[in-house]
């Protein structure tokens, strides 16, 4: 099996705005794509952007599996979050890295993901300890779950050439949507790290 040669850009690495975090994991996947068999199709850098998103939201589900929905809200001592900010947050970024900023704001994303999300999971928003405050686990877990699928889905149609198109925003840590996507999976890893943190300081055992 050959290899192409990896495709690197001329990124300033140390302006956070040009997305040379996302460039660097682009040139490094892109230096791992497979050419075709025979009769074979060889997998296109979107299927590989979609395959990476997946593995992301797995790992997130793995450190997430174990923790008792009783303590999703409990915030341990000296602490600034809690499990069901983290998952909602997860759920309103992905929507937003995934969904809105690659195709606009579509009809039925009011049904997609709850306009409450933003005020309460966004990047400005402060995790409340108070269930009563937001929504319960399971729906929580609900659209979290549903963000995914339909991100999943939606992103399976686009071709690589998409990957080039502008974003319907500007954001800071992309010019396209191949930056954004990859910032999208970079961002998951983030909060699961976040989360790996909170299931070991709520008693649970490691995971390796």
């Amino acid at each position: 099996m050959t290899y192409p040669t990896p495709i690197t850009g001329d990124f300033d690495p140390t302006d956070p705005c040009r997305g040379h975090g996302a460039a660097i994991m682009m040139s490094s996947a892109r230096s791992r794509l497979p050419h075709a068999s025979e009769g074979d199709q060889a997998m296109t850098e979107i299927d590989l952007i979609v395959s990476q998103i997946g593995a992301a939201r797995r790992y997130t589900e793995g450190v997430l599996g174990d923790i008792d929905e009783s303590d999703w809200f409990r915030m341990p001592a000296g602490g600034v979050t809690h499990v069901a900010w983290q998952v909602g947050h997860l759920a309103y970024a992905e929507y937003r890295t995934a969904l809105e900023r690659i195709r606009g704001v579509a009809a039925g994303d009011a049904e997609l993901i709850p306009e409450a999300f933003q005020r309460l999971f966004g990047r400005e928003s402060v995790p409340d300890p108070d269930p009563s405050h937001a929504p319960a686990p399971a729906e929580l877990r609900a659209v979290f779950d549903r963000v995914h699928r339909r991100a999943l889905a939606e992103l399976s149609g686009l071709s690589d050439a998409d990957l080039d198109g502008p974003l319907p925003s500007p954001h800071p840590q992309a010019r396209n949507r191949r930056e954004m996507l990859l910032w999208c999976v970079r961002h998951e890893m983030l909060h699961a790290g976040q989360i790996g943190l909170l299931r070991r300081l709520l008693g649970n055992a490691p995971l390796w």
